[in-house]
């Protein structure tokens, strides 16, 4: 947690003395991690054909054997229909995804990545896993422990989310 965050929780704390800010703690590490992770890719996306969050997109539909819809994608992404839904518009329009509709339900549409999609993520993709490995490789043999502890926190709020409380 940043300095400014640590004031913010305690300035907070002392304001309002029966409110728990103790979640402030968690939120501002977890958003912390996301950044640095943002920011350890960055210079990949500088001239790329794609912006990190449309890599996002395309990256998980990479190696798809069959079409998905928007739906589920954003389900499993965790990322809004209308935010999966604008990414998806801009990459129609530069040739990054085909929609079309689903034979069943043709209020639905499927979603394909195209050559070009492939050909540029193939091109950053190992390229962002590199820069992640090196910011993880300080975890040595935590790492285990890490990935352990941050899926339970996954697990856990996406349980709180959709009304599943954990056993």
């Amino acid at each position: 947690m940043s300095s400014l965050q640590a004031r913010a929780q305690e300035l907070w704390s002392e304001r309002t003395p029966g409110l728990d800010t103790s979640p402030m703690t968690v939120v501002a590490l977890v958003n912390r991690i996301s950044a640095v992770l943002d920011q350890a890719a960055e210079h990949l996306y500088d001239n790329a054909a794609l912006t990190q969050a449309e890599a996002r997109l395309i990256i998980p539909l990479r190696h798809l054997d069959e079409p998905i819809t928007a739906a589920h994608l954003a389900a499993q992404l965790g990322m809004s229909r209308a935010g999966i839904s604008k990414t998806l518009t801009k990459l129609e329009k530069r040739g990054f995804i085909t929609r079309s509709s689903k034979p069943a339900d043709r209020r639905s549409t499927l979603i394909s990545i195209t050559p070009e999609a492939e050909e540029a993520i193939d091109d950053l993709f190992p390229r962002e896993l590199d820069a992640h490995a090196k910011l993880l490789a300080g975890l040595g043999s935590e790492r285990d422990a890490v990935l352990s502890a941050l899926t339970r926190l996954a697990d856990a709020l996406e349980a709180e989310v959709h009304g599943q409380h954990p056993a």
